[in-house]
């Protein structure tokens, strides 16, 4: 028989546990040929980047190999470049490399993602952290114990209270699990900074909304907003971001701050290559039908942040949550098997269990099948349902032994250098372009 080519296209939540379901399920007596392109060679767990950056976690646990998850199938490290639907062909390109393969498929499944939105804000993208991956966390993390660094020293003494100003645009999940970490990170590293006190270190958080983490009940986000700022966390609701000038930036009200850290976290928008299909859209996300199958596009299935798979009980679009594209990607699975069977795939339901928001020192906020849950006992649930969530029991048994650790020892201060000292440069032989066939026998 003919093989039936999987094209995965997104090594994030949707797209690895579709290609893992679909390893798991694939009828018996079917040759598959199942490939999946990322750009990184693991996945990551998103809902613990803010630990990394915070130094409560290794920065390796949060990450899972993707060649250690797909069994069946091959994995492409490399970046998709272009998505031509009419010839059912995608063109892929090697990370470290300048020459280009072309796949063909039977089924695509478009699962990129989402990239960072700077609403074309002159000078935020070149001068704002982010918070999408895992060099992002490290990136922010070595920057923050920088401007430690930097403040102790007496010959700055004037400028210590700049050096030290934090600013988090964004006050949903990603910015406010940010600065709440940030802020126990830095608060506790100061005992080993003799001439650093608390007095110099400030603390802001914008939101455009009235209440911070709009996404959970509007008493859990006030509850949030009351706790950080009575660990001095300036929460400024009602203001956006409108400018940035150097280490200077402007806010809606007309205020000007001086800044050193900038992390923006405040918006969203659909992967480049995927802007540029001729495909019905949805606010930016692709249009889908209840089977997730892109409109107009048979054998081309979207999911995760990208689509918008709509919710018959809602009237909108599922939310991009983690707990919705990994139920997302089972049923993509089964839709795609069932076509391959000749049968009527099914529609995507799932009213979602809940959301949690861990706010720094054992304090969170949940709210999980219609109950509220804050403080202590949300914060535990947290972690408890994150881990038991996390891949592999190997990544699992690392982040409950960093977590047991951080009961113990203070936060590490470790800067990671990624420079090198010497020896040969980072060389990239040139090879000829591979067809589809010599790439997977290759791989």
């Amino acid at each position: 028989m003919t093989p039936v080519r999987v094209l995965i296209l997104g090594g994030g939540f949707a797209g690895v546990y579709t290609a893992l379901h679909l390893q798991r399920r694939w009828p018996k007596g079917v040759p598959l040929e199942l490939t999946l392109v990322n750009r990184e060679n693991h996945l990551l767990f998103t809902p613990m980047l803010h630990e990394v950056a915070a130094s409560d976690l290794d920065v390796t646990h949060i990450v899972n190999p993707i060649r250690k998850l797909l069994r069946a199938g091959v994995f492409f490290n490399g970046t998709v470049q272009r998505i031509n639907l009419d010839a059912r062909q995608v063109t892929v390109r090697h990370v470290d490399g300048d020459h280009e393969h072309q796949l063909g498929y039977d089924h695509l499944v478009l699962a990129l993602g989402s990239v960072t939105n700077f609403f074309g804000l002159p000078g935020l993208a070149e001068r704002a952290f982010t918070m999408k991956s895992l060099g992002d966390a490290i990136a922010l993390r070595n920057h923050t114990i920088q401007q430690l660094e930097t403040a102790d020293f007496e010959c700055v003494a004037a400028n210590r209270h700049g050096l030290l100003t934090f600013l988090v645009a964004g006050g949903g999940f990603a910015g406010v699990e940010t600065i709440a970490a940030l802020h126990d990170f830095v608060h506790e590293a100061l005992r080993f900074y003799p001439h650093l006190r608390p007095s110099d270190v400030r603390m802001v958080l914008v939101h455009p909304g009235a209440v911070i983490l709009p996404e959970l009940d509007p008493k859990l986000g006030a509850y949030a907003g009351r706790v950080l700022a009575k660990r001095g966390v300036e929460v400024r609701t009602g203001l956006k971001v409108t400018g940035v000038s150097g280490n200077l930036v402007t806010l809606s009200d007309g205020t000007t701050l001086n800044v050193s850290t900038l992390v923006w976290t405040a918006g969203t928008a659909t992967h480049p290559v995927l802007a540029s299909l001729a495909c019905p859209r949805e606010e930016g996300r692709l249009k889908v039908t209840e089977q997730m199958a892109v409109v107009e596009w048979p054998g081309v299935w979207a999911l995760g942040d990208c689509a918008a798979i709509p919710d018959p009980a809602t009237g909108r679009a599922f939310p991009p949550t983690a707990q919705h594209a990994i139920r997302e990607a089972r049923t993509a699975a089964d839709n795609i098997i069932a076509g391959v069977q000749g049968r009527s795939g099914r529609p995507f339901r799932f009213p979602g269990l809940g959301q949690l928001a861990a706010i720094g020192r054992r304090t969170g906020v949940a709210q999980i099948l219609g109950f509220r849950f804050s403080g202590f006992i949300a914060w535990l649930l947290w972690r408890a349902i994150y881990l038991a969530k996390l891949p592999r029991l190997e990544r699992k048994v690392r982040v409950a032994l960093d977590w047991g650790l951080d009961l113990v020892f203070s936060k590490d201060l470790v800067e990671i250098q990624t420079s090198r000292t010497g020896g040969p440069a980072s060389t990239v032989l040139a090879m000829p372009a591979a067809q589809p066939d010599t790439l997977r026998a290759a791989s």
